[in-house]
């Protein structure tokens, strides 16, 4: 059991401040306030944490540790960098007027998420910014906002991936008094908040950690560095700070779930698994505070032991990205067989991702050439999130093409149809809902030259599973960030644009209402693929309400004869309203049936009935 009160820095108050530091093979640690010059020593503890309470330090004291009398850095605990990852940690006052106390969260199969990166998000590029359009996400139907990654990087421009101050939030989006006014305006509006959150590495500039203590192993390496000590000598501690920095968020910020990076490169053998102890302290906490917080992971995986209960060998997560589904809808609908789309393509694919959850469950992987996933068949539907579009699925194409782009206006509705209605949690990219036309590029702001040209050659070898011929654009480049901001304003003036969110509208209003849609039950559904016509036929249950989905992928109109159905029923969604873009050639509005019928669909669109 870790043997110490609250890590990090904190001030208590009252011009008093707390400073508790793990650093188990240093001898001495030293604060030095930089506005006074004045140096304070912190006493070691036999548990390797340097802890102290010193007066007449205020917030807005500037500070760095001297360790061991050799070097002097920045505070791997800071809450504030106002000078960026190599400067000077903050004394911050941590407290805050909360008034979204009758916000109640919505259940897990409630979330309809929206994925945003806040520097490209609004023109502002912070928190401000998405506060100034959480109208416009209502009105969209959203009831959850996923923030892309916060901790402090280097410079003014990245993902949020090369974080190296995992409890300092980005000092340009607003910091972490500016997160806190987003999430509680989130809650005034009654959304969710969910943080993305990296644990399975820190990014490469401004990254002090070994400094400190045994962070990283030799062990195991991922692809973005040095792997975190999880399972190691000194390897409880390393995951207790993780595992508070998790309680952080969830707790001090009030996120509502966070959104765990790749754990596929989160490597521990260890007995209780750094997954598994997390999964545990946030439900141990959840419970004692009667607040309702989900941990969702982000695997290329399948693998069922991620969400399954611990009682039966499971690290007891809530949710995880399905990448299976993705990649069945993208290759199906672009005909792209590069790279990891390779082991995709046919409807027969998205056929099993609606019904079943993962498509490979322990088959043959062409792309990872070995037996790829586990069976998803005792899952429930809100262990997964789908979805046709993400920041990866984007960003990490060459030249940043969004599916609208690459499938058509058309396909792309298509797309959305299947993420919105099948049974599991939908994640929307920002922009996707107006079919934007503005890429999302990989870009950066390092101050390292080296590590700069380092990342221009990592792009490039990146894509070597890919035959796309063309440079990448220069991730250092202020014109790629200013390419991938999105522009809601400029898109809406357009026609197109405002048929596709009205569309998507549309799509949400109707998940949202009808009882068959909005349950979420992957046992509760039946498909038929009907593969030489590009039709798939989708029925979802709710008690004795049901409704029928039918897609036409192809492009021609087809007719198909409607199997097993009996009774009276009303269309409640056709993809060809001209309000939607669509051409106006719309499926019948009624129709009976005593166990067959003929129904003609017309191209590329998805009608909805249900029965009467």
């Amino acid at each position: 059991m870790i043997k110490t009160s609250k890590l990090g820095t904190h001030y208590q108050g009252n011009n008093s401040t707390i400073f508790n530091i793990w650093a188990p093979l240093k001898k001495d640690i030293k604060i030095h306030l930089l506005d006074t010059n004045k140096t304070y020593s912190l006493k070691k503890n036999t548990h390797g944490f340097f802890t102290e309470t010193i007066d007449g330090i205020k917030p807005g004291t500037l500070y760095k540790f001297i360790i061991d009398d050799e070097v002097e850095l920045p505070d791997i605990y800071s809450l504030s960098q106002p000078e960026g990852v190599h400067g000077p940690s903050e004394i911050i006052d941590e407290s805050f007027k909360w008034d979204d106390f009758h916000y109640k969260a919505p259940f897990l199969e409630d979330y309809i998420i929206y994925e945003l990166h806040t520097g490209t998000f609004s023109k502002e590029s912070t928190f401000e910014g998405i506060i100034d359009n959480l109208e416009y996400l209502k009105n969209l139907g959203i009831t959850a906002v996923e923030i892309m990654p916060v901790a402090q990087f280097p410079g003014k421009r990245n993902w949020g991936y090369d974080g190296v101050y995992p409890f300092a939030v980005q000092n340009s989006y607003g910091g972490l008094l500016g997160l806190k006014e987003l999430v509680n305006a989130c809650h005034k509006e009654g959304l969710a908040v969910i943080l993305d959150v990296v644990y399975n590495h820190i990014g490469p500039e401004g990254n002090y950690f070994e400094a400190y203590g045994p962070y990283f192993t030799t062990k195991y390496n991922t692809p973005w560095g040095r792997a975190i000590n999880f399972d190691g000598e000194f390897s409880d501690n390393v995951k207790e700070y993780f595992i508070q920095n998790a309680l952080f968020y969830l707790f001090d910020c009030h996120i509502d779930a966070l959104r765990l990076d790749a754990i596929h490169a989160i490597l521990d053998t260890s007995v209780e698994p750094f997954l598994y102890k997390l999964a545990k302290r946030v439900k141990e906490k959840s419970i004692q505070l009667n607040k309702r917080k989900y941990l969702i992971a982000e695997t290329n995986m399948n693998d069922r032991k991620i969400v399954s209960s611990p009682l039966i060998g499971g690290y007891g997560l809530d949710s995880l990205w399905n990448d299976d589904f993705h990649h069945a809808v993208h290759s199906y609908l672009t005909g792209e067989k590069d790279g990891y789309y390779m082991d995709y393509g046919s409807l027969a694919h998205i056929e099993k991702a609606v019904s079943n959850g993962f498509i490979y469950q322990g088959d043959y992987s062409t792309f990872f050439k070995r037996s790829q996933g586990t069976s998803s068949k005792n899952l429930i539907s809100t262990n997964f999130v789908i979805f046709s579009q993400n920041h990866d699925q984007i960003g990490n194409r060459m030249l940043g093409e969004r599916l609208n782009q690459l499938a058509g206006f058309k396909k792309a509705k298509l797309a959305a149809a299947l993420t919105l209605l099948a049974p599991y949690i939908p994640l929307l990219y920002m922009g996707e809902e107006f079919a934007c036309k503005n890429p999302f590029l990989y870009f950066i702001d390092h101050s390292d030259k080296e590590l700069i040209e380092a990342v221009r050659k990592g792009r490039r070898e990146e894509f070597s599973h890919f035959k796309w011929d063309t440079e990448p654009p220069d991730p250092y480049s202020v014109e790629t960030f200013k390419k991938s901001m999105i522009n809601v304003d400029a898109h809406l003036n357009k026609k197109e644009h405002k048929e596709m969110l009205t569309f998507y509208q549309a799509l949400i209003n109707t998940r949202k209402n009808i009882l068959a849609l909005k349950m979420l039950n992957k046992d509760n559904v039946k498909t038929i693929c009907f593969e030489a016509s590009n039709i798939l036929f989708v029925e979802r249950t709710y008690k004795s309400e049901i409704a029928y989905i039918i897609y036409n992928f192809s492009n021609k109109e087809r007719e198909i004869l409607l199997p097993f159905i009996t009774g009276s029923y009303k269309k409640i969604f056709d993809s060809e309203l001209l309000e939607f873009g669509g051409s106006n050639n719309l499926c019948i509005n009624t129709f009976n049936s005593n166990g067959e019928y003929p129904l003609s669909i017309y191209q590329e669109s998805v009608v909805i009935f249900q029965r009467e």
